[in-house]
């Protein structure tokens, strides 16, 4: 508007406005979210990321199984315990591998039903799980290379993509 005792251009008042100009506030525009705490959409990652968690449930088992024979059958390795990166018998050797298998094992179903603390648990345990299979290395070379090149893909895959399982859990895609 110009007003013409001083040449100008005024800016409207509030009570110029029109009420069409202003859109009309509802509840929708109050209740959403921030895009900062909006959870990222699925994508291909998540299929990696329940490979990790179905990966961490059978590599529990197996590191179980382990775990057993190193407790009740020293004799099936062929290394003896003094030849390990830590020399230690293969009974404590077999408890540690028992516990740790447990705990990667429920670690592993914390990940498939998109629980935080799974994914953090689990990235711990997939790189102790690593270092643990670096000391056995010796003891059972070709298994230990398998179980740290998994435990790498499982790091991975939740430390880059572990977030998106919550909200494909949600989505029931």
């Amino acid at each position: 508007m110009v007003d013409p005792r001083h040449a100008h251009t005024q800016q409207p008042s509030r009570d110029q406005i029109p009420e069409q100009a202003t859109p009309p506030r509802t509840e929708t525009a109050r209740t959403q979210t921030p895009l900062a705490e909006e959870a990222p959409r699925p994508t291909g990652w998540v299929g990696w990321v329940i490979f990790a968690g179905i990966g961490m449930i059978i590599l529990g088992c197996f590191q179980a199984m382990m775990g057993l024979v190193g407790i009740f059958n020293t004799d099936f390795y062929l290394v003896t315990a003094d030849n390990l990166a830590i020399p230690v018998n293969y009974t404590a050797w077999g408890w540690f591998h028992l516990i740790m298998g447990v705990v990667v094992l429920l670690a592993g179903a914390a990940i498939m039903s998109g629980k935080t603390w799974g994914r953090v648990v689990g990235i711990v345990l997939a790189s102790l799980q690593a270092l643990v299979n670096f000391a056995w290395f010796p003891a059972y070379p070709f298994w230990s290379m398998i179980v740290i090149a998994f435990d790498v893909v499982i790091i991975y895959a939740l430390a880059v993509h572990g977030r998106e399982m919550k909200s494909f859990d949600r989505s029931g895609l």
